[in-house]
């Protein structure tokens, strides 16, 4: 068990990419999702949220294993939030549109790094798995309404 929580937690081992391993790991994210938007908004949003509870099992797994609070090497939080973000491609049928695929990227890429109010927070404040975790579903959250938004006001929905 161990061995999977550790390819979950490195997201298949992008987790160990020397530089900006959060990046990485929301580019997983990215890969995973255009194969996941073909199934449908009802089982992509099943999907995703079996990724929040993987990433929350292995999350606290890793943290005991490696003995730390958030483990750079952790993105599997990454994945999951960047997999929140996209939802609203799938539910307006963009999900092929590489241009609003990449401002969702950047959208998630933003909002956890930035970690507006109670993103910070949820970092703060939640213990273990729940803590690494939460933060980068609420960032995923608010890049998933302002990717709507966009959309929306743009007016090119599929």
């Amino acid at each position: 068990m161990r061995a999977l929580a550790h390819f979950v937690a490195t997201g298949a081992g992008s987790g160990y990419s020397p530089f900006a391993s959060g990046t990485a790991g929301s580019a997983v994210g990215v890969l995973l999702f255009w194969p996941l938007a073909a199934i449908g908004l009802p089982l992509y949003l099943l999907t995703a949220v079996a990724s929040i509870a993987l990433a929350i099992w292995s999350a606290d797994v890793m943290t005991r294993v490696w003995a730390t609070e958030d483990d750079g090497r952790i993105v599997a939080d990454e994945i999951a939030g960047q997999l929140v973000t996209l939802a609203p491609l799938v539910a307006f049928g963009n999900s092929r549109s590489l241009g609003w695929v990449v401002t969702g990227f950047v959208l998630f890429r933003v909002y956890d790094v930035w970690k507006p109010g109670p993103v910070r927070w949820l970092e703060e404040n939640l213990p273990g798995g729940v803590g690494v975790v939460m933060d980068d579903v609420l960032a995923g959250v608010f890049g998933a309404a302002t990717l709507a938004a966009l959309v929306l006001a743009t007016g090119v929905v599929a």
